[in-house]
C-alpha cells in the first residue's frame, strides 16, 4: 500500500524548508506553512523565480508564534508575529492577482530585511480566511496560506524515478545527474505507487484525513535551482516535463490537494499527518488532459 514518506513546511514563501516526523492540518494547508511571505514595494510576493538565493534563508518557528530568520551568513533576526487583533499594521499584498491584507513585521524586522536581503518587506498572514482558493477550482469559503494557489502539495518518488530515468536517456550530455525531490518543494511526498498515477486521483485519504485532489502543478523556473545551493542548474526538468508530462498545457508534476473537514470535527485543526500513514485512493478519473479544460 502507499504511504507518506515526506512533509514538508515552508514557514516563509520561497525558503527552506522544515521536515517534521508529523504536521497538523488546517483547512488551509500544513499548520505553519507559507503564513509568511516577503513583498515588493508595490505589495507583490517575492519568490525563487525572480530571486533563487531565498532558498537559503532558513527559518526556525517557536511555540508562541515567534520566528527565527537567519542567512546563509550567519545574519539572523526574531520576529515577533503581528496580528490585525494587536492593531498591527496591515498592507495589501498579492499573490498570482489575488488581493488581501496581511499583516506586517516589526520595523527592526524590516530594517534586517533591508540589509540582509533587500528592498522588500516581511509580512504574515495571521488571519488565512482572508484570501480564498481560485473559485474555478474551489468550493465557497475554501482558502489558502500564501502558497501559490493551494493548501498543499502532493508529489510521488515513482514519478521523480520515471522523469529521472527520461532526463537520462534523452539528456546524456548532462551526465545522469539525478534530480531530488527538494526541487519541486511539495508538501507531501508519497511512495508505493506507479509512476504518474496521481495524475488519475481524484480523491485520497492519509492516514485519518480525506482530500480533494484538485489540479495539477504545472511547473516553473523554480524546479531548475538546486535548493540546497541556489544556483540555477540548466533546464531540467522543465525541457524532459513539457515532452512527457504536459497537462493543462503546462509541464506538471504533482498534484494540488484541498483537505475535506472531518465529520464532527470543529475549529482550525482538522487532524494530523504522520511519516509512515497508509495512502489509500479513494476516487479516480481520466488522467488530465494536455490542452485547457474546455
Amino acid at each position: 500500500m502507499p504511504q507518506l514518506t515526506g512533509l514538508h513546511v515552508y514557514p516563509v514563501k520561497s525558503t527552506y524548508r522544515l521536515s517534521p516526523d508529523s504536521a497538523r492540518v488546517e483547512p488551509w494547508g500544513l499548520a505553519g506553512d507559507r503564513r509568511w511571505m516577503l513583498v515588493d514595494p508595490t505589495g507583490r510576493f517575492v519568490s525563487q523565480r525572480e530571486r533563487p538565493e531565498l532558498g537559503q534563508l532558513r527559518t526556525l518557528p517557536a511555540e508562541d508564534g515567534t520566528l527565527t530568520l537567519r542567512t546563509p551568513g550567519g545574519s539572523s533576526v526574531e520576529v515577533p508575529p503581528p496580528s490585525a487583533a494587536r492593531r498591527d499594521r496591515l498592507a495589501e499584498v498579492e499573490v498570482w492577482g489575488t488581493r488581501f491584507r496581511a499583516a506586517e513585521a516589526d520595523d527592526k524586522t524590516q530594517a534586517w530585511i533591508a540589509e540582509n536581503i533587500g528592498d522588500f518587506r516581511l509580512v504574515h498572514l495571521d488571519d488565512p480566511r482572508r484570501r480564498p482558493v481560485d473559485p474555478d477550482w474551489a468550493g465557497p469559503g475554501e482558502t489558502v496560506s500564501m502558497a501559490d494557489g493551494f493548501p498543499l502539495l502532493l508529489t510521488a518518488t515513482a514519478s521523480l524515478a520515471r522523469l529521472n530515468e527520461l532526463i537520462a536517456a534523452e539528456n546524456p550530455e548532462d551526465g545522469g545527474q539525478r534530480l531530488p525531490m527538494t526541487r519541486f518543494r511539495p508538501n507531501l511526498v508519497v511512495d508505493g505507487t506507479e509512476a504518474w498515477e496521481e495524475d488519475t486521483w481524484r480523491r485520497i485519504r492519509i492516514g485519518e484525513l480525506t482530500f480533494k485532489v484538485v489540479k495539477p502543478c504545472g511547473r516553473c523556473v523554480v524546479t531548475t535551482t538546486d535548493q540546497e545551493t541556489g544556483v540555477r542548474t540548466g533546464k531540467e526538468p522543465l525541457r524532459t516535463l513539457a515532452r512527457h508530462n504536459r497537462l493543462l498545457q503546462k509541464a506538471s508534476f504533482g498534484q494540488n490537494l484541498i483537505p475535506e473537514r472531518p465529520e464532527g470535527v470543529r475549529g482550525d485543526v482538522l487532524g494530523t499527518l504522520r511519516l509512515g500513514d497508509p495512502v489509500t485512493v479513494l476516487e479516480t478519473g481520466p488522467r488530465w488532459p494536455a490542452g485547457a479544460l474546455t
